[in-house]
């Protein structure tokens, strides 16, 4: 998957997109429900999305987060993607572009793909495989492949690709005509259907996109637009006439407008939000503030209150290239110190997060419970701690810098932290980062500090394929958008995560993921603190609004009375 919109999924950003079956799409009406109070959904008017946080970039080869996931739905689309929220599946991957599921050859290295037909570009430009392939070669570009990494990982690029711009054309994605795309894998991956369904998937014309010039503009694949950007307060989007529904059986794309307001602060999303007046009615944003949690208990907020439960890990990785965090029992003195319940009330308690004491979250398949580092009340053990950090040679203990972003609820937890460590004798400074350069920083080893707190959110289906090796494969560290926060490089880790990768029965793959989370967390290079529950307050005309796995889909979402706001 992707970082989480925040730490903990909690702050009051737009929404990610990890659960998007074939549905009829741009029909008159939904029988989905909207803000717990029913209603269907009519075509027309405009959906306001309140955010204080601008998104990471339009670029979807750039961009792989929770805040932008979901935006991308809206313009882009790929060969496969993930079913609707309201779909009796929605974590299936589901065909888009394409007529249907990869066709996989006997030996698991060859996947191919037909497009459907009738396909464009908002240019009126048909889309061929060409252009699908372009647009995933440019993965491989150092200074723009900077997001989900899983089609450069494990396509069969030629050593030293460097994608379009820099070496032509990727031989290992044949187009032997203008609906057929072929792709050569290194090894096998019975999941490639999903790593289509990422950001990077998108097709792009032939020859677009070059250097910065999708920071401030796109090439809209999908039902809508962009009209007009502001960078750090608006983003129009108007439709896309040369979309056409019958192609798209995912996206229902009810509205005929979005509009996107950066730079709210949280709290005033969320009094717009409970006040209801004028056109936020038709608003939505990212989970609530945990200050207003104890006020949506009128029955006005109940009913317009969704709740949804989370696969998103909030962590905290320890740089393990850092002395003195290089040495095992440090880290493993640091997971003892910290005290976890202290944490839990920082994320805004027991009604927003639940306690983690592995790396799979009880949503994801594979997860074991375990507790390998245990305290009372999960309150930290000190004393457990100092003993560690007088074996390894620090028995006054030692001094490091925490990465958080400039979000309070982030730095909160932090300060957390900062008090927990203190006891077993370690100095923890606090650097404090914007928010929307955050990922980009900590995702930059050049950068890193010691550690960082973040979060992890599977990027399909609940599978701990994508939890796991993203995070703690040593061979894909990054000097750009590197996931491994901790730099984590461990021989029998990486032959493991090989291993498991290549099974094709997945349910004994998912059992083996959790025996490696142990093995993993045995060598702590993280600190898992909490999975994060996530609470919307969408405006009372908004229809569409469910969230089985923790995340909105802006694909289904509409207004109740178009003319309403």
């Amino acid at each position: 998957m992707k970082r989480t919109s925040s730490s903990a999924a909690l702050a009051g950003l737009a929404v990610g997109a990890l659960a998007l079956s074939a549905c009829t799409g741009g029909g008159t009406s939904s029988k989905a429900t909207g803000g717990g109070s029913g209603g269907t959904a009519a075509k027309g008017g405009t959906v306001q999305v309140l955010q204080s946080t601008d998104f990471s970039y339009l670029d979807p080869t750039r961009g792989w987060d929770g805040g932008v996931n979901a935006f991308y739905r809206l313009i882009y689309r790929q060969l496969i993607t993930k079913a609707p929220n309201d779909a009796k599946d929605p974590n299936a991957m589901v065909p888009d572009l394409a007529e249907s599921l990869g066709k996989v050859s006997a030996d698991g290295l060859t996947w191919t793909y037909k497009l459907k037909d009738g396909i464009k570009f908002d240019t009126g430009a048909p889309i061929t495989s060409k252009d699908v392939k372009f647009g995933i070669s440019r993965s491989w570009d150092p200074e723009i492949g900077i997001g989900s990494p899983y089609l450069k990982q494990l396509v069969d690029a030629p050593k030293g690709y460097q994608g379009p711009y820099r070496s032509g054309d990727l031989p290992t994605i044949e187009t032997p005509d203008d609906k057929t795309i072929v792709f050569h894998l290194k090894a096998p991956f019975p999941e490639f259907d999903a790593a289509l369904s990422q950001p990077a998937g998108t097709p792009f014309p032939v020859g677009t996109g070059g250097g910065d010039s999708f920071i401030k503009d796109v090439v809209s694949s999908g039902p809508y637009d962009l009209e007009k950007l502001t960078p750090g307060s608006l983003i129009q989007l108007k439709r896309n006439p040369h979309w056409d529904a019958k192609g798209d059986t995912v996206r229902k794309a009810y509205p005929d407008a979005w509009r996107f307001t950066v730079g709210v602060e949280g709290a005033t999303i969320d009094e717009r939000l409970i006040a209801g007046q004028g056109t936020d009615v038709n608003a939505i944003s990212g989970t609530v503030q945990t200050a207003t949690i104890a006020r949506l208990q009128t029955p006005q907020a109940k009913a317009q209150t969704v709740k949804a439960p989370s696969t998103c890990l909030t962590y905290m990785g320890l740089n393990t290239t850092k002395k003195p965090l290089n040495d095992v029992k440090v880290r493993q003195a640091v997971n003892y110190a910290v005290d976890k319940g202290s944490v839990l009330n920082a994320s805004g308690g027991r009604q927003l997060a639940t306690l983690s004491t592995g790396l799979l979250p009880a949503t994801v398949s594979g997860h074991v419970d375990y507790d390998p580092y245990p305290s009372a009340d999960n309150a930290g053990d000190p004393a457990k701690a100092k003993q560690l950090l007088t074996d390894a040679g620090y028995p006054n203990g030692f001094t490091m810098t925490l990465d958080v972003r400039a979000k309070e609820l982030d730095q909160g937890q932090g300060e957390a932290i900062q008090q927990a460590l203190k006891r077993a004798g370690i100095e923890v400074k606090l650097n404090v980062i914007d928010a929307a350069t955050y990922y980009e920083t900590i995702g930059t080893p050049s950068q890193q500090h010691d550690a960082a707190i973040t979060g992890w959110c599977p990027d399909w289906a609940s599978s701990a394929s994508t939890f796991l090796p993203p995070l703690f494969d040593g061979r894909k560290i990054t000097a750009k958008g590197n996931q491994n926060l901790a730099q984590f490089n461990d021989d029998a880790v990486n032959a493991e995560i090989d291993r498991i990768g290549a099974m094709t029965d997945l349910a004994a793959a998912n059992k083996a993921w959790g025996e490696l989370d142990k093995k993993i967390m045995a060598l702590a290079p993280f600190v898992p603190l909490n999975v994060a529950n996530r609470i919307y307050l969408p405006g009372s005309n908004l229809a569409g609004v469910v969230a089985p796995s923790g995340d909105v889909d802006y694909g289904i979402i509409g207004l109740k009375d178009p003319a309403k706001g």
